[in-house]
C-alpha cells in the first residue's frame, strides 16, 4: 500500500537495468560490469531527469542484490558540498567492510559538480586510498565543473535527453498502470513540455491525472504552465507580419491564461523559431535577438517590457522584407 502514496517518479522508477528506458550504450556497459562483478569509478554527466540516478540505483540492485541498501551510500552534494562531507561520511563509509558477494561498496555522489574545489581535491585522494574496497559513482549536469584529476580517475558516461518515442513508451506504461485514458495529442504535449526530461514528463502526467482520468492536450498545457506551440507561433507570426498590437494582445492573453513568466515565453519562442516559415537568415537574426533578451531577463530587467521589445524587434525584422 505504501507505493500507492509515492510520487510517480518513484513509484515507476525502473528497478533493474533491463527496465531502464533509453541510454542503451551506457546501460549495456553497466550490464557488462554486473556480469564481471567488477567496475571502475564512474562519472555520469548529462542534463537532469534523464536517468543518471535511476541507472545508479538499478546497477546497485543488479550488482548487490538483497544487500544493495547496505552496499550503497547515496549523497547529494548540493546539500553538503564542503570538504567535511569527504572527510566525514564518505571516508567513514569507504573504509567499512563490504557485505554480500561483491568485494566493494558503492558511493553515489549526486550533483557532484556542486562540490567545492577543496572537497573535490580531498575526494580524489579518498578514491585512490580506498580503491580496493569502494567504487565511486559521480553524477553531474556539467562535467566541466569536475576537476581534471577526478575525471581522470573515472570512466565518463554521457547521458542524452530521452527521445519523444522513449517518453511515449514510459507514459503508456504509467497510464496503463494507473488506468488513465491518454490520447496521442496529450502524449505529444507532455513530450513537448518535458524537453527530454522523464521526471518532468511523469510529474506533468501525474498533475493532469489529479484533475481527470482522461488526459487531454489542453489539460497538459494548463497543468504545465506552457502555451501550445501553435499559440506561440501565431504570436510571432503576427509580430513578423507587422501586426504588433495583435501580437501584444496574444502575449497578454498567454501570460494571463497560462501564468507564463517571461523566461518561459522566451524559451518557447526559441523552440518555435525553426518551425517559422521565414527565410533562414531571418531565423539566425531572430535567435540572436532571443539570446539578447533572455540575457536581459537573467540580469533582472522587467519581463513584460522586454518581451514586448522582443516582439517589436521581430516586427522590425519582418518589415525589412519590404
Amino acid at each position: 500500500m505504501e507505493s500507492e502514496f509515492l510520487p510517480w517518479t518513484e513509484k515507476y522508477r525502473p528497478k533493474t537495468l533491463s527496465e531502464v528506458v533509453g541510454q542503451e550504450e551506457t546501460v549495456n556497459s553497466l550490464k557488462a560490469f554486473v556480469e564481471a562483478r567488477n567496475m571502475p569509478n564512474m562519472l555520469f554527466a548529462g542534463p537532469p531527469g534523464i536517468g543518471k540516478t535511476t541507472a545508479t540505483l538499478a546497477l546497485a540492485r543488479d550488482l548487490c542484490g538483497k544487500h544493495s541498501e547496505g552496499s550503497l551510500l547515496e549523497l547529494n552534494a548540493s546539500d553538503e558540498r564542503g570538504i567535511n562531507i569527504v572527510r566525514g561520511k564518505i571516508k567513514d563509509f569507504a573504509r567499512s567492510v563490504a557485505i554480500g558477494n561483491v568485494p566493494f561498496k558503492l558511493i553515489f555522489l549526486d550533483e557532484a559538480d556542486a562540490l567545492t574545489p577543496d572537497a573535490q581535491h580531498a575526494l580524489r585522494r579518498t578514491m585512490e586510498v580506498y580503491s580496493s574496497v569502494t567504487r565511486f559513482i559521480l553524477s553531474c549536469n556539467y562535467s566541466s565543473k569536475i576537476i581534471e584529476p577526478v575525471q581522470s580517475r573515472c570512466a565518463v558516461f554521457r547521458f542524452l535527453p530521452l527521445t519523444d518515442a522513449q517518453i511515449h513508451k514510459m507514459l503508456k506504461h504509467i497510464a496503463s498502470g494507473e488506468g488513465l485514458e491518454l490520447d496521442s495529442k496529450a502524449e505529444e504535449a507532455i513530450a513537448y513540455v518535458s524537453g527530454g526530461d522523464m521526471r518532468k514528463a511523469t510529474n506533468a502526467l501525474q498533475g493532469a491525472a489529479i484533475h481527470s482520468k482522461k488526459i487531454t492536450e489542453e489539460l497538459v498545457y494548463k497543468i504545465s504552465s506552457r502555451a501550445r506551440p501553435k499559440e506561440i507561433r501565431e504570436m510571432v507570426d503576427a509580430a513578423y507580419s507587422g501586426r504588433f498590437l495583435d501580437a501584444r494582445g496574444k502575449l497578454l492573453d498567454l501570460s494571463t491564461r497560462y501564468g507564463l513568466s517571461g523566461s518561459d515565453i522566451i524559451l518557447q519562442i526559441y523552440r518555435e523559431i525553426v518551425n517559422l516559415e521565414i527565410p533562414e537568415k531571418k531565423k539566425v537574426l531572430l535567435v540572436d535577438k532571443v539570446g539578447e533578451y533572455d540575457f536581459r531577463l537573467v540580469e533582472g530587467a522587467n519581463e513584460h517590457i522586454q518581451i514586448e521589445a522582443l516582439l517589436a524587434q521581430i516586427m522590425l525584422l519582418g518589415m525589412e522584407n519590404e
